[in-house]
Parts: structure tokens; C-alpha cells; sequence
């Protein structure tokens, strides 16, 4: 079961480093780096321009304060790109339109100058978010497919339902990156659980999972009537009558638009897997059964 369990964590930690090596698009960084970059680069791209400025005369020179939108955008999000946009905007009216060193524009062409640049910083904010946004569910895809790849072939290899119940708390808890519980229930009795981080199961979150049980449908986590309940549910029933049930706890700020599609795979091949096993236990008894009948009419 160890060994099982160690190339699941191996295949998990192979695309999250490959992510980190070649994903620029998923730099994950709090709120407040984002914005404190987007100023320091605004800054640098100021000093830069009002350089240049000096030392000759271009009329494009606005455009330099495009490219922290851009950085900003791909790297940190919308609210720092659009960030960038405001402050660019500001810092080329400041510093670079009569009068100098004034928010004030004397002339009508410096102040189409300056919409245009914060028209151009919005555009290219939306444009280099959704570029953002697309390679990051793309990683997250080729991620999670890969995890279920590692799933479905360790889950196979497990040898008894604890195992498989282990290896599947953490297929699904790498999946979303979330605590996940998985309960194996026989005759309404919890026979085996694995839990994966914080996944705590309280008195609300248990009759969560046994009404999800009970409906063979999802229950979700602050929805009526599981509003006490911190894990969203997916019922499990199996061919021979084994039951189990999968539980995640999504931060409600960042629960994925539609977990289902994964879960469902996860339940499917966790269905044939408890089969297979309770398949191969019912052969393993009566195997043990006639060897031991043989030996009692030989002696």
C-alpha cells in the first residue's frame, strides 16, 4: 500500500514542478504583491520614459506604459493590470504633458493622449487576463488528467479496500488541492475512511453524507438542507451492493465552476475497483472454504 500510495504523490508532484517551471500564466501570488508590482513597474516604466523623453522626441512614447499592463495582466491578474492602466495613464499625464509635474492638460491633444492610453490599458487588461485565465485551466486540466491517469492505475494495483480507499482520498484531495475525505459504507456502517488534510468530520458533515447516501445525489456544503455541513458530497453505489461516499471542502471563494466531471471519474473507477475487490475477497473465502472442507474429510 505504501508503494501505491508513494507513485500517486510522485505522479502529483510531477506536474505541479512543471507548472512552476513553465507556467508563467499560474504564478498564484497574494493580492497584495500583485498590486505592489504593478506600481513598481509603472515606476520603472515612468523613469524609463521621461528618460527617453529627454534625450529625444517620440510620439508613441505613451506605449511604454503599456507593457506593466501586460506584465501585470498575464503574471498577476485584472485588478493589477487595470492598475497599471490607471497609474500609467497618471504618471504620463504627470510627467510628460504640459505642465509638467501637474495633473492639469493645456493642451486637447494631450488629453485624447491620455484617454487613449487608458482605453489601450483596459483592452489589453482584458486581453491578457483571458490568456491568463486560459493557460491557467489548461495546466489544470493536463494536471487533473494526469492525476486520474496515476489513480486509475494505482487504484487497480491496491490489494484490500483500505488501500483503496487511502489512494482515493488522495487522488481526490490532488485533483482540486482541497481536503478530501472517502467513507466505505456497509450496511448504513462506516467500514473504512481516508482523509486528506483538514477533513474533520463533524455530527452536520456526517448526516450530510449519509442523506447524500440515502438520495444517490450530491449534497453541497452550505446549501439547504446541509447548511452546517463544510463538505460538498458525491454518493458512490457499487454493482454488489457496497456504498461510499467522496467529500471535499471547497473555500466557497474558490469552489471550481464544475467539479463534478472529475469526481464522477474518481467515482466510477472507485465503483469497479470495490467490486473488483469484494469480487476477489468472495473468491479468496470460498477458495479458503473448500481447502479447509478437503482437509476435515481427509482427516
Amino acid at each position: 500500500m505504501t508503494n501505491v500510495e508513494s507513485k500517486l504523490l510522485q505522479d502529483i508532484a510531477r506536474p505541479q514542478d512543471a507548472d512552476l517551471i513553465s507556467g508563467w500564466a499560474l504564478w498564484d501570488a497574494p493580492v497584495v504583491v500583485g498590486y505592489l508590482a504593478s506600481l513598481a513597474m509603472t515606476v520603472l516604466a515612468t523613469v524609463a520614459a521621461v528618460g527617453v523623453d529627454r534625450a529625444v522626441t517620440i510620439p508613441n512614447l505613451s506605449l511604454i506604459f503599456v507593457v506593466p499592463v501586460i506584465v501585470a495582466g498575464v503574471g498577476f491578474g485584472l485588478g493589477p493590470s487595470l492598475c497599471s492602466a490607471v497609474l500609467g495613464a497618471l504618471a504620463f499625464n504627470f510627467f510628460l504633458t504640459e505642465p509638467r509635474y501637474s495633473l492639469a492638460v493645456n493642451d486637447p491633444a494631450d488629453i485624447w493622449a491620455i484617454a487613449l492610453l487608458f482605453l489601450v490599458g483596459l483592452i489589453v487588461s482584458g486581453i491578457a487576463f483571458a490568456a491568463r485565465h486560459r493557460a491557467t485551466d489548461a495546466a489544470l486540466l493536463k494536471r487533473q488528467a494526469t492525476v486520474l491517469q496515476g489513480y486509475s492505475r494505482d487504484v487497480t494495483a491496491a490489494n484490500d479496500v483500505n488501500a483503496i480507499v487511502s489512494i482515493t482520498s488522495q487522488a481526490l484531495a490532488a485533483l482540486f488541492e482541497v481536503p478530501a475525505v472517502v467513507m466505505l459504507v456497509v450496511d448504513s456502517k462506516v467500514v473504512s475512511i481516508g482523509r486528506v488534510g483538514a477533513a474533520d468530520l463533524r455530527d452536520p458533515d456526517l448526516e450530510a453524507a449519509q442523506s447524500s447516501l440515502a438520495a444517490r445525489s450530491g449534497a453541497r456544503a452550505g446549501i439547504y438542507p446541509d447548511l452546517s455541513s463544510r463538505f460538498d458530497f458525491w454518493p458512490v453505489a457499487t454493482a454488489l451492493g457496497q456504498n461510499a461516499v467522496l467529500g471535499l471542502v471547497f473555500d466557497p471563494d474558490e469552489r471550481p465552476a464544475a467539479p463534478d466531471k472529475a469526481v464522477d471519474v474518481v467515482a466510477s473507477v472507485l465503483a469497479l475497483a470495490l467490486d473488483r475487490q469484494h469480487f476477489r475477497d468472495d473468491r479468496a473465502a470460498d477458495a479458503h472454504a473448500h481447502a479447509t472442507e478437503a482437509i476435515t474429510k481427509a482427516t
